[in-house]
């Protein structure tokens, strides 16, 4: 397949996609005319191009693929112009719960629980019904709770590519230390 055809193929699939675009597909629709290698090189092409300047949409790995989305400075006219009045704001015992799963997945309630040091099964709740967590099994421990993981929705909705590239909880309070002395 001839670069450009395949350039304006994969700005197709990136407009239309529903969510997160991985290179191993877009070669699969071309049935192999593009190999893998070459549509990641065209997607890197094109996150560079359309950084330049000041363009309404960019792309960016998250949730194991590439994505189009808006930089933050239009977040207010968009919202206006699309009539939503509104965000769903996180809860900061939400937050709390969200940052124990994504660093000690897979955890269980109680194992929640402890840490925070409060009652978070309805917190939970609220994030399984979001689809930030999901259910990951259960533990092999007495009474089976069900283990928590974050979802690829968690990552989508933080602009990750894996969990992993969450930052290390330690090496943020030494940031912190380190710039209040």
């Amino acid at each position: 397949m001839e670069r450009d055809a395949l350039r304006s193929l994969v700005e197709a699939v990136l407009l239309t996609a529903r969510g997160p675009v991985r290179a191993d597909a877009v070669s699969l629709a071309t049935d192999g005319e593009a190999p893998e290698a070459e549509v990641e090189a065209v997607l890197g092409e094109l996150a560079a191009s359309w950084e330049e300047g000041r363009r309404g949409v960019r792309l960016e790995r998250a949730g194991g693929g590439w994505r189009c989305v808006t930089p933050p400075e239009l977040d207010h006219p968009l919202r206006v112009f699309h009539g939503i009045a509104g965000r769903q704001r996180l809860s900061q015992a939400a937050l709390e719960v969200l940052a124990i799963v994504a660093h000690r997945q897979p955890v269980t309630l109680p194992e929640i629980n402890f840490i925070r040091g409060a009652n978070s099964a309805a917190v939970t709740r609220t994030l399984l019904d979001r689809r930030l967590v999901r259910y990951a099994g259960r533990k092999k421990v007495v009474g089976k709770p069900f283990l928590y993981r974050t979802t690829q929705e968690f990552l989508l909705h933080f602009g990750l590519e894996r969990a992993e590239d969450l930052p290390d909880p330690e090496d943020l309070i030494e940031a912190e230390v380190a710039a209040d002395a």
